[in-house]
């Protein structure tokens, strides 16, 4: 079975929007609250693990809490703005019990085998120590979903236009099944106004969020576009359309030793 999201794809979008200069608001906002939980345990790490740095001043960050902290991205510019290396979160060699602390923020829902990935950061754990991240959710995007759609029935077929993400309700179980324990995922819904699709699109690519499904289509017809921008406009003139993120914020932690 072919993979579903196309790795090399999705470091070259990251590269791409390191280049133009990246949109971060959504990414401060889940890492903000990161810091915030961390700071919450009143506790020194040692050595931490941040995977994913569209910020090169996030390690800085984590410097109040964290005596080392590691960088790895999946995109290459980001890694060497931020001193750090690339890392393919399901396919890497993660050194044995080597971090009290990993953070990993908006990258975890674009890998093809997430609970291949989780078991591997929790191999990369020492016992006691904290995982906690944000990744996008199920009810990311309803409305380009929506115009996506309009352009498929334009079209007359349907495609995968917009990445499949995961439920709340399923991200705890998965942390189980990697082998952390109380783990807790909050969900945060953040709406955003747009004045047209392109201005979304152009959004989505300055986060390097733009579609990297290996089955993605290659174009989309000049009818079908029309529809989609169609769909997402606005009903009445002066408005803007409110697009949903949805973003989960999850903790655990490895076991202690017995």
């Amino acid at each position: 079975m072919p993979d579903l999201f196309d790795m090399k794809l999705r470091a070259l979008r990251r590269d791409r929007a390191a280049r133009a200069g990246p949109e971060l608001f959504l990414f401060e906002r889940a890492f903000d609250d990161c810091i915030e939980q961390i700071a919450l345990q009143r506790q020194r790490f040692e050595r931490a693990l941040l995977i994913g740095c569209p910020d090169p001043l996030w390690p800085v960050r984590l410097a109040r809490f964290a005596d080392e902290t590691d960088i790895r991205d999946p995109g290459l510019l980001f890694a060497l703005r931020a001193d750090g290396r690339t890392l393919v979160e399901d396919a890497w060699e993660p050194p044995e019990g080597s971090f009290d602390l990993v953070v990993a923020v908006g990258t975890l829902d674009t890998v093809n085998d997430l609970r291949l990935a989780l078991r591997l950061t929790r191999h990369a754990m020492r016992p006691d120590a904290l995982f906690i991240g944000a990744l996008s959710g199920g009810d990311t995007l309803p409305q380009l979903r929506a115009a996506m759609r309009a352009a498929d029935a334009v079209s007359g077929a349907a495609a995968a236009h917009v990445h499949p993400r995961i439920e709340a309700a399923a991200l705890a179980p998965l942390l189980d099944n990697a082998g952390f324990i109380n783990p807790v995922v909050d969900v945060d819904r953040v709406q955003v106004s747009y004045p047209s699709l392109g201005r979304l699109v152009s959004d989505l690519r300055s986060m390097g969020a733009t579609n990297v499904l290996t089955a993605r289509p290659r174009f989309i017809g000049k009818a079908a576009r029309a529809a989609a921008i169609d769909a997402f406009a606005p009903r009445s003139h002066g408005e803007r359309t409110l697009e949903t993120f949805e973003i989960l914020h999850f903790a655990a932690w490895s076991a202690k030793e017995r």
